[in-house]
């Protein structure tokens, strides 16, 4: 379905303003099927991002701050999410050693196990993605940059 179909409005002001709302209902719309997909493992899709990004740190602690750069979600509150992972007992928060004042955040061996699990699933979900082919996402991927791009310069 198109975006006409699904919002049931044939008129845009332009091709533009079509872009945009499509932009937006696409990226709300995969944002839901994740939260969907992420639900099942008491996760939430800002939390995955996190342990995604400790993850990636190959076991070398990280400051909430360089989490919060990071992050997918800018507008998200990386020390919440800490905490409640914290809870979870998927991650430690421990002094640094270098800096006293600040905080050093690593992945623990369920939290890498509980990735291991969502990832599966995730790989799974990611196979409609492929239907589009790699020279289509290719061309998806640089549009995206290149929309962002045209936004920063301004």
């Amino acid at each position: 379905m198109g975006i006409s179909e699904d919002l049931k409005q044939s008129n845009f002001q332009s091709e533009s303003q079509k872009a945009i709302v499509n932009a937006i209902y696409t990226g709300n719309w995969i944002v839901q099927q994740q939260q969907e997909l992420l639900k099942p493992f008491g996760l939430t899709v800002q939390q995955y991002n996190v342990l995604r990004i400790l993850k990636g740190q190959q076991g070398n602690p990280m400051t909430v701050l360089a989490i919060t750069e990071r992050m997918l979600d800018k507008m998200s509150n990386a020390s919440r999410l800490v905490d409640k992972l914290l809870e979870k007992k998927l991650v430690l928060r421990r002094e640094c050693p270098k800096d006293r004042r600040a905080v050093d955040i690593l992945i623990l061996p369920a939290g890498l196990d509980l990735l291991k699990e969502v990832d599966q699933v995730q790989q799974d979900w990611g196979k409609h993605f492929d239907a589009l082919g790699v020279k289509r996402l290719e061309e998806m991927n640089q549009l995206l940059d290149e929309f962002r791009t045209v936004f920063s310069h301004n």
